[in-house]
């Protein structure tokens, strides 16, 4: 890995966001982690208006991501009638209680709709809720909302649910994405492994160090085993939630490649920038940390394309 001083840039702060190499860096990238609305959880921004940023920014693709219902009714209603823009809405099926939980029907339904990515439980999940009632720091949704019915993977005896299996067929025959979703880490290894058994070849972990508790050594193995590794722009540029410090970025990436690492925005909330001036930001903390153009293109555009199964650019 090269010094900052090695591609030219001193600091973040003389990296101007809008400046020509961030245009550039910029050109393609694709959003795997949009929180646009409508949605019961407050939104800064709706799916139209993702779409156009989006495509006014030279991004190549937009995946909605809500977690109580799939938008790929409208993604794919938005992608006809916005037919002449230069970018494409995705969604997938988030397998919360408002879903159903482990439900094949939904996720037949949804992949037969045009869905790309089947999530795990996230705001359902036994893992989220417990850290919720420990911690208290995730978006609460406008109104009250009925209690949720915890989900986990496992079984008393930790091995995977039988009402999972048929979901990891379902994924496998249609070839879309599977995300480990709010599972703990210790549910998704056994999740992935038993998935790739029955020929799910697209593995994708969300925030793997919030929520999920994964460490470098997790993210090292989830990288060796195929899977793709997202980190949310959000928890690591101002403006925005910022978790971390950009240090501790350059330790998640290094830990899982720049070949098998995802940047994903994670945006839309009220109160948080837009997805597209997280994007540029980070792109800022990325030239920083010594990565080139080449390597946050790859982060930004490269791998989200490959786990779409989008032709590169």
């Amino acid at each position: 890995m090269s010094n900052p001083s090695d591609v030219g840039v001193a600091t973040a702060e003389s990296i101007n966001p809008f400046s020509e190499q961030v245009n550039r860096i910029l050109a393609g990238a694709i959003d795997l982690h949009c929180h646009s609305g409508p949605s019961v959880m407050p939104r800064s921004l709706n799916h139209i208006e993702a779409m156009h940023d989006a495509e006014a920014n030279g991004l190549r693709a937009v995946m909605i991501k809500d977690h109580y219902y799939s938008a790929t009714p409208i993604t794919e209603m938005l992608n006809t009638h916005f037919s002449q823009l230069n970018v494409r809405l995705f969604s997938g099926v988030p397998l919360n209680n408002t879903s159903g939980g482990f439900n094949p029907y939904a996720v037949d339904h949804g992949i037969k709709l045009g869905a790309k990515l089947v999530w795990m439980p996230t705001f359902s999940s036994l893992n989220h809720i417990e850290h919720e009632r420990k911690h208290q720091r995730f978006p609460h949704t406008i109104k009250p909302m009925r209690e949720p019915t915890p989900l986990t993977a496992l079984d008393e005896s930790g091995k995977l649910r039988e009402e999972v299996l048929p979901i990891l067929d379902i994924v496998a025959e249609h070839d879309v994405i599977l995300s480990g979703g709010h599972l703990h880490i210790s549910e998704i290894f056994v999740l992935f492994e038993e998935a790739r058994r029955r020929g799910v070849k697209r593995l994708l972990v969300n925030h793997p160090t919030y929520l999920i508790d994964a460490t470098l050594e997790d993210i090292r193995s989830l990288a060796g085993m195929g899977a793709y590794v997202e980190h949310s722009i959000c928890m690591f540029v101002p403006e925005a939630v910022k978790f971390y410090e950009p240090p501790m970025l350059k330790e998640l990436i290094d830990a899982g490649t720049v070949e098998r690492t995802i940047l994903g925005s994670d945006l839309g909330q009220v109160g948080n920038c837009s997805p597209i001036k997280g994007f540029r930001n980070v792109i800022g903390i990325c030239l920083e940390l010594g990565y080139t153009e080449g390597q946050i293109k790859t982060m930004i555009g490269g791998n989200p394309a490959a786990l779409l199964g989008l032709d590169p650019q």
